[in-house]
């Protein structure tokens, strides 16, 4: 016995050892792997820039070690955001080793807001007399608009181009939720405000779709004006083109001069070996964005003591302390307030991309705004949207600026509490009973009906809270809350849309945003002071270990499906009254 045991912990203990062992072995390559990433690159003579943009585009550059496990090229940082992308296209612009840029983006996974950023960069690009070449196999809608600003657009004999103009969609729940005897009890002001419809609904409301449809038909236009300026095709024409499907013929899309010409990838890339001056058999210099962030030229940073901080808030507005993905009470608030104590930071840029969420913490994010603009200026920036509660946060600044196709507005606040009584007795067999002190204990009970006591006190609290939001809107625009009200009443806007009602101050992107901040600052000189600090990947791959966070270990296990689990979180931690966009809904 005596030996069993003794054999026992010796294997045990040699178990643990291994353990300890190879989490300092993992530890060591991937400190080594961090290290070979931070490598400078050289750049060579007659580098083409390469954008594909195929992967998920934020607006910050992310610190994300799951390309680790992910059996892609090893990338520690995470793709490149919109910030470097924009800063990519400038410096290449200035940078005698690159010649060009070659666009290769058959579709591009970023917001339309986002992506006339980006175009608008390279529009700016062409001013240096560098060509930008488009090229791929075939378009789709987004890719085609950013391929639309290049000197010259090439497209695969075989390619086609799918052109044929938005449409918004919504998903519908009711019919799922009656068949589990579901009951969805929505409370909320503002009759645009479609967030709860998907759950009450089995269709747009009226309102809902007149909404969408301004919506889109907003976006629309601007994406044809775009097209149209560059291509030299009038508007009506690109809406035959779209109505008819035609684009998907390369000859038609040659014949009606959306395209320049049709080509193998070999035959484009022997034009672009005769613009940067090699011979046919030279191999050509292409370097993509990931890699170019890491040479000396990207890197330059302007001899200047003052400061502009750009605080990124992100995704939705929801309790916990927040990350690149959602915009949690403390991340943004903190930034705030570190910015506005920072001697050396003179003005601010906040950029907003969330739908919005929780109404709490979206006045605690406001209330910051405010405090920071009484320090120093505050310039909004906003993404593809900044809707709700993302309007919410915006209102109090200074000067606001939004992209044409932005998504924004969206004043209205609702509460969605669920019945799941029905489906718990009736479909599952389980039944409730209970004793209380008061007589509403039960209030927020989730297995059966609001009374129309607690209905009432749900929504007189949602009445209250959209009060506040638009008297905070029109304390920061300088409108009277009946103006508000009348572009409120939960109705999204687009940009363009958004500048014709007040809602924003001027079209423009984040660059304009940090412009316009240095205006108001009254410097010259500056540097970019990025917020939240981001957690360095590294120590992100400690806490996995040490069991701090688990969402690196859960992507990886998870895969694909490590998003449903973030959609139950967050149905989780939602609060129940809300400042948010509509639900899923789809722009294509």
């Amino acid at each position: 016995m005596g030996q069993f045991l003794k054999f026992t912990l010796a294997s045990l203990l040699g178990i643990i050892l291994a353990m300890i062992l190879g989490v300092f072995i993992m530890i060591g390559v991937v400190a080594s792997m961090i290290s070979s990433g931070d490598q400078e690159v050289v750049v060579k003579e007659n580098t083409i820039l390469k954008i594909d943009l195929d992967y998920p585009v934020y607006d910050r550059t992310t610190n994300d070690p799951s390309a680790l496990f992910s059996g892609e090229n090893f990338n520690m940082g995470g793709d490149p955001g919109l910030d470097d992308i924009i800063k990519s296209i400038e410096t290449a612009a200035a940078d005698p080793m690159i010649k060009g840029i070659y666009l290769n983006n058959p579709s591009v996974n970023a917001g339309a807001a986002q992506t006339m950023e980006i175009r608008k960069a390279l529009e700016k690009f062409k001013l240096s007399g560098k060509f930008i070449i488009s090229y791929t196999t075939g378009y789709d809608q987004l890719g085609y608009y950013l391929a639309s600003v290049a000197d010259e657009v090439y497209v695969h004999p075989e390619g086609m181009i799918l052109f044929k103009g938005l449409a918004a969609q919504m998903m519908f729940f009711k019919g799922t939720l009656e068949k589990l005897d579901v009951e969805m009890q929505a409370i909320r002001h503002g009759k645009f405000k479609a967030a709860v419809e998907p759950f009450i609904l089995d269709k747009m409301s009226d309102e809902n779709r007149k909404q969408n449809t301004a919506l889109i038909t907003s976006v629309w236009n601007d994406v044809l004006k775009d097209i149209s300026t560059s291509r030299n095709i009038p508007v009506n024409e690109l809406n035959d083109a779209a109505n008819t499907l035609i684009l998907d013929d390369p000859k038609m899309a040659l014949a009606l001069n959306f395209v320049d010409g049709i080509k193998y990838p070999d035959e484009v890339n022997g034009l672009l070996r005769a613009k940067t001056g090699k011979a046919d058999d030279d191999e050509l210099e292409f370097l993509t964005i990931d890699k170019y962030i890491k040479s000396a030229k990207f890197n330059e940073e302007p001899a200047a003591k003052d400061k502009i901080a750009v605080i990124y808030a992100n995704g939705e507005i929801k309790d916990g302390k927040g990350d690149d993905t959602f915009i949690g009470a403390q991340n943004i608030s903190g930034a705030l307030i570190k910015a506005r104590d920072d001697d050396k930071v003179k003005a601010v840029v906040l950029r907003v991309n969330s739908p919005g969420g929780s109404a709490l913490v979206s006045d605690l994010i406001w209330r910051e705004v405010l405090l920071t603009k009484a320090k120093k200026p505050v310039v909004v920036s906003m993404g593809n949207v900044a809707a709700s509660g993302g309007y919410y946060i915006s209102c109090a600044a200074d000067y606001i600026y939004a992209d044409p196709t932005t998504i924004t507005g969206s004043i209205g606040v609702f509460g969605l509490i669920p019945n799941v009584g029905g489906f718990m007795t009736n479909k599952l067999g389980i039944t409730f009973d209970e004793a209380k002190t008061n007589e509403n204990s039960d209030y927020f009970t989730i297995n059966k009906k609001l009374s129309p006591y607690q209905e009432a006190v749900i929504q007189k609290s949602v009445e209250r809270v959209y009060d506040g939001f638009t008297t905070k809107v029109a304390e920061g625009r300088k409108m009277s809350k009946e103006a508000v009200d009348q572009i409120g009443q939960g109705r999204v806007w687009s940009g363009t849309q958004a500048l014709e009602i007040g809602l924003i101050d001027e079209l423009g992107g984040l660059e304009n945003a940090i412009a316009k901040a240095a205006e108001l600052a009254k410097i010259d000189q500056y540097k970019l002071k990025k917020l939240p600090l981001q957690k360095d990947p590294f120590q992100q791959i400690l806490d996995d270990l040490t069991g701090q966070s688990t969402s690196l270990v859960m992507k990886y296990y998870m895969g694909d499906d490590y998003k449903y689990l973030e959609m139950y979180k967050d149905l989780e931690s939602r609060h129940v009254i809300q400042a948010r966009l509509p639900f899923e809904i789809k722009i294509q």
